[in-house]
């Protein structure tokens, strides 16, 4: 395939973004997202894409176990920029989840996952056991076009009591909605006494824009929350 160049970066990436958001199909999105694997790195990064370095550090900045042997469960994990951020951070086991099995065979040959495991947010549970994470991670696929709000709940689940849940969520204006509903519900989950909140930031130059009615950088969040004992 073609390298990245400024005209495949602001044009060609932001027309495939466009055309993935625009199927509500679970297949059609996946089908997208394996077509898009050989080249996800290169292009994230041509739209100064800055949600795992956030995440990363967010947590970093948070956790105070020993991340070496920290199990860190990475949700809709894609070919694995974050763990490559958070492994600069320390932390070294990692669990990947995700839906398209082309997005795990990149992540894959990475070789910071100890496990990989193909799961469809949203229409399957995720596939792993009740309190048995340090981290959980969901970075980049909360968003009215991919996974539904319902979902925290069961982040929440899979981690550890005193663990951290670490999510982040884009601001683009066709996301406000999703945005809204996701808050309320983790300030839902807070008042219900399942975690408490330990930072949220919103970061101005999230990305740039990929809509046609946007243009410049969208701002967005990341947000942690820690299970209660």
């Amino acid at each position: 395939m073609e390298g990245v160049t400024s005209a495949r970066s602001i044009k060609t990436v932001k027309k495939m973004i466009s055309s993935a958001r625009s199927s509500a199909a679970v297949e059609d999105k996946m089908a997208f997202y394996d077509s898009w694997a050989e080249n996800y790195d290169q292009d994230v990064a041509a739209l100064d894409y800055h949600a795992a370095t956030v995440a990363a550090k967010t947590v970093s900045c948070h956790y105070s176990g020993e991340r070496g042997a920290a199990a860190v469960l990475d949700v809709a994990c894609g070919t694995g920029l974050l763990a490559k951020q958070m492994k600069q951070f320390g932390f070294r086991n990692f669990v990947g989840i995700d839906g398209s099995k082309v997005m795990l065979e990149q992540a894959q040959k990475k070789e910071l996952y100890r496990d990989l495991k193909l799961c469809f947010l949203g229409e399957q549970r995720l596939p792993a056991e009740t309190d048995s994470f340090d981290v959980v991670v969901i970075c980049g696929s909360l968003s009215v076009d991919h996974v539904p709000v319902r979902v925290v709940k069961e982040l929440w689940s899979v981690c550890k009591p005193g663990g951290y849940v670490c999510m982040t969520c884009r601001h683009g204006e066709d996301n406000l909605g999703y945005v809204a509903a996701l808050e309320r519900e983790l300030m839902q989950m807070e008042e219900d006494g399942l975690w408490g909140c330990e930072n949220v930031s919103v970061v101005d130059q999230w990305s740039k824009a990929v809509t046609g009615s946007e243009d410049g950088y969208i701002s967005g969040s990341v947000y942690l929350y820690r299970k209660r004992q």
